[in-house]
């Protein structure tokens, strides 16, 4: 005969055994309910943060931008004593040595290439100053992007 410890003690090795069937090894439901619950916990506190990245990211490439662009519009009035009729007139796609930006950038907020010029005060009409995003929707800071 053999006593309850020894049914007890075959039944623990029988239960860890490795050979056991797939159908044995695999989780509960109550497990993938518990695992799922805190992954949607997870998402749900990390979403707003992705949204938050993304706006800020692309306010850093829209500042880059500008910077950039304004850049170019002071070194083309620097060398030729005038400032540029158009933004085209910064590329010269002839010569691309006397380019001073190699292509107009997107604006990252409209996806295109719509800047807003400003013309210099009291001097010729259609030259450009100064360059500022089309878009109309308010940052981070409270300002909108077209007074960037």
């Amino acid at each position: 005969m053999i006593s309850d410890d020894g049914q007890r003690m075959r039944e623990r090795i029988s239960q860890n055994d490795p050979r056991r069937s797939c159908a044995q090894r695999g989780f509960t439901l109550l497990e993938l309910m518990i695992v799922m619950a805190i992954m949607g916990i997870l998402i749900t506190i990390a979403a707003p943060n992705l949204k938050q990245s993304i706006v800020r990211a692309r306010e850093a490439v829209l500042k880059e931008n500008l910077f950039q662009m304004r850049e170019a519009i002071d070194q083309f009035y620097a060398d030729n004593g005038k400032y540029p009729g158009s933004l085209q007139d910064l590329i010269n796609k002839q010569e691309r040595t006397k380019s001073y930006l190699r292509d107009l950038p997107k604006d990252p907020f409209t996806g295109a290439i719509d800047w807003i010029t400003v013309a210099p005060e009291g001097t010729e009409e259609g030259a450009v100053f100064d360059v500022h995003s089309a878009s109309p929707l308010i940052a981070t800071d409270g300002t909108t992007y077209n007074t960037w």
